[in-house]
């Protein structure tokens, strides 16, 4: 038997998407951690929060009866289906049909993967938000699409600039994905934007993608869905991975016209099982949480931003006050080239990681992005660092990368709006 290294071919598709960006770079920071530095990790967006005690009960309940570990069914069960279609009515104002305009999804990003494969093909392309989720441009090249960027500049307020968009060759362009509240600008939807972009759609014949999982963090909720004429040219994803601290959980919903909806089902039907059925349960125990349950979490992400917005204003990075969603997204100062530069020289100095904002598309080069998924004695401790690096001495020189330090401004005004 020949002992030479057998080398099997990998998939042409592979060749068009690298290895997600946390992927690579939490592996570098467990090397970190491995060696003894105390690294202090503010990049993922994964809330350290637990789900409320009345969900943990349920799933725990429902667990241990002994028909509930079967195989599910790929649309999940009709208590979830209902659960999700009473949610949208209570909080987004939009009557959604249970039996025929719910799919419930492993997560949303699943129904990015899903949606990519059942409407997209080699030689369609796909409007691509820069910055955004990654995901959108990932999942748009698998699916053998190809994506088309379209900017948002912080000067329209990270808004589609949709007299651009009336320029571009739009005949082979299927899907249009979009998420707001905004990630990672943070920027929040209305229905002006939400209004116009549903009649871009209909005049272009466009499939609007709406991601919106940050939608009760930091923010009044609203739906693309609300909007009149939406229902044929959207698809809405949400989850509860933000909204009920359930990222692990991976239960997140479909929303739009039942034959949009058995499109996906036709594609995700030949990739899944369904759902752990005590899961879904507890989901839906989950979506008939009272409001309050919504004014307390914020309470905690509203008291957390404040220590961040000191840890920006020690950083001398420029920002918006009034995000919504769970990250802090943030200007780096002018004497740094980009947030890349900015978040390893942290890294290296401090053992603070902060996601650079240049993984989101070149719009995104000037910015970092802080996560608020930590307790504040977190945030606290890398205050302490950059002040203890500060106290160093170092000055900020961007022409040379290996002396750069953190220049503080002494008189920098606290709690001024930064753009």
């Amino acid at each position: 038997m020949s002992s030479s290294k057998i080398t099997f071919k990998k998939a042409e598709r592979l060749s068009r998407v690298g290895e997600y960006y946390f992927s690579k770079k939490l592996a570098e920071i467990a090397r970190m951690k491995e060696a003894g530095v105390p690294i202090l990790n503010l990049g993922i967006g994964s809330p350290d929060l637990p789900p409320a005690p009345e969900v943990i009960e349920t799933l725990a309940h429902s667990s241990s009866l002994p028909d509930n570990h079967g195989y599910q069914s790929y649309r999940g069960i009709p208590e979830l289906r209902a659960a999700f279609a009473e949610w949208y009515q209570r909080f987004y104002q939009v009557a959604i049909d249970p039996d025929r305009e719910v799919l419930p999804l492993i997560g949303s990003k699943e129904g990015i993967m899903h949606i990519a494969m059942s409407f997209l093909e080699e030689g369609d392309f796909a409007l691509v938000p820069d910055p955004g989720y990654p995901s959108y441009a990932s999942a748009t090249r698998l699916a053998g699409a190809t994506p088309l960027t379209y900017d948002l500049k912080p000067e329209r307020n990270w808004m589609p600039d949709f007299e651009a968009l009336e320029q571009l060759d739009l005949d082979s362009v299927r899907i249009m994905w979009l998420n707001y509240p905004h990630m990672p600008s943070g920027t929040r939807g209305n229905k002006a934007l939400f209004q116009r972009l549903v009649q871009f759609a209909r005049k272009h014949e466009i499939l609007l993608v709406h991601d919106n999982p940050y939608s009760f963090i930091l923010n009044d909720p609203c739906s693309l869905l609300a909007v009149e004429g939406a229902s044929e040219v959207v698809l809405e994803m949400n989850s509860l991975s933000k909204s009920h601290n359930m990222a692990g959980w991976r239960i997140g919903a479909l929303f739009g016209n039942e034959e949009l909806l058995q499109t996906v089902l036709r594609f995700k039907s030949n990739m899944d099982s369904g759902q752990f059925k005590p899961m879904q349960l507890a989901s839906v125990k989950a979506l008939q949480l009272s409001e309050s349950w919504y004014t307390d979490l914020n309470e905690i992400y509203r008291s957390r931003r404040k220590v961040v917005h000191q840890l920006l204003d020690l950083l001398n990075c420029h920002y918006k006050r009034d995000q919504a969603g769970m990250f802090v997204w943030a200007r780096v100062p002018e004497w740094v080239s980009n947030g890349f530069e900015f978040s390893d020289h942290l890294l290296q100095e401090t053992a603070l990681f902060i996601t650079p904002g240049g993984i989101f598309g070149e719009q995104g080069n000037a910015y970092i992005r802080i996560s608020l998924c930590s307790e504040e004695t977190v945030f606290r401790e890398a205050i302490h660092r950059v002040e203890k690096l500060a106290a160093r001495g170092k000055k900020m020189n961007s022409s040379d990368s290996n002396s750069l330090g953190i220049r503080l401004q002494a008189n920098s005004p606290k709690g001024q709006q930064r753009k």
